[in-house]
C-alpha cells in the first residue's frame, strides 16, 4: 500500500539533517560529504523551516553508519552537539534559561525534563516518547535506527543532544549515556542523565 493510504509520512525535526551534514563535511570533507547524500538520496536540503519526512533522516544517519563506521559516531555526537546548540539559540528564551541555570540541578532537571517532553515530537518523529524521570528518557520505535541490528547502541546523536542541554542548563558535570538501544533488541532506546563530579 502507499504512503498516501495511510495519511501523511511521518515527520521529524530538520535539525536531524541540518547538524549532519556540517559534521560530515567537517570530519571527511565536502567529496566525501555529497558520496553519503547521494547514497541517502538526498538530492536536496531542507530549509530548517519545516518538519521533514523521517525517512529522509533515517536514510542520512544509516547510510553515515554504513559507509564510514569509524567516524560515524564522531560525526553524531558533534551534530548532536550543534542541534543543542541550535535550540539554545532560537527555542528556549534567554530568560528561562537564566532560571533554569539559577536552580539547584534537582530543581532544574525537572523543568528542563518537561519542556523535552513537549517537544519531543521534533525529535522523535512516529516513536514513542516517555519521561521515566526528570533524568531518564526513552524512545519507542525510534525511526532513526528503525530496522537496524547491532552490538552497540546506536543513538549517539539523541544521546549528545540531551547532554548538551543538561550540561549548559543544568549541571556542567551532566553526561548523558544511551542505556539500552532498541537496534540491540531492547522494547525502546533509553538515555539516562548523571553527573559526573570528579574525584577527591
Amino acid at each position: 500500500m502507499t504512503a498516501a493510504a495511510h495519511g501523511p509520512a511521518p515527520v521529524i525535526g530538520p535539525n536531524a539533517v541540518l547538524q549532519m551534514v556540517p559534521a560530515i563535511a567537517r570530519e571527511l570533507g565536502p567529496p566525501r560529504l555529497a558520496d553519503i547524500l547521494a547514497g541517502a538520496g538526498l538530492t536536496r536540503l531542507p530549509d530548517g523551516t519545516a518538519m521533514i519526512p523521517e525517512e529522509d533522516a533515517a536514510r542520512l544517519h544509516r547510510t553515515l553508519r554504513e559507509a564510514e563506521p569509524a567516524a560515524a559516531r564522531r560525526i553524531a555526537a558533534a551534530a548532536g552537539v550543534a542541534t543543542a546548540d541550535y535550540i539554545l539559540a532560537h527555542r528556549i528564551p534567554r530568560g528561562a534559561q537564566r532560571v533554569l541555570k539559577a536552580l539547584p540541578a534537582a530543581l532544574a532537571a525537572p523543568v528542563l525534563a518537561r519542556a523535552i517532553s513537549r517537544h519531543a515530537w521534533t525529535f522523535a518523529g512516529s516513536g514513542t516518547f516517555r519521561r521515566r524521570d526528570p533524568w531518564t528518557f526513552e524512545i519507542a520505535g525510534n525511526p532513526l535506527i528503525r530496522g537496524e541490528s547491532s552490538p552497540v547502541p546506536l543513538c549517539v546523536w539523541h544521546a549528545a543532544v540531551f547532554e548538551r542541554l543538561y550540561a549548559v542548563l543544568v549541571a556542567p558535570d551532566c553526561r548523558c549515556e544511551e542505556v539500552t538501544c532498541a537496534a540491540q533488541g531492547s522494547d525502546a532506546c533509553r538515555f539516562h542523565v548523571r553527573r559526573h563530579r570528579p574525584a577527591r
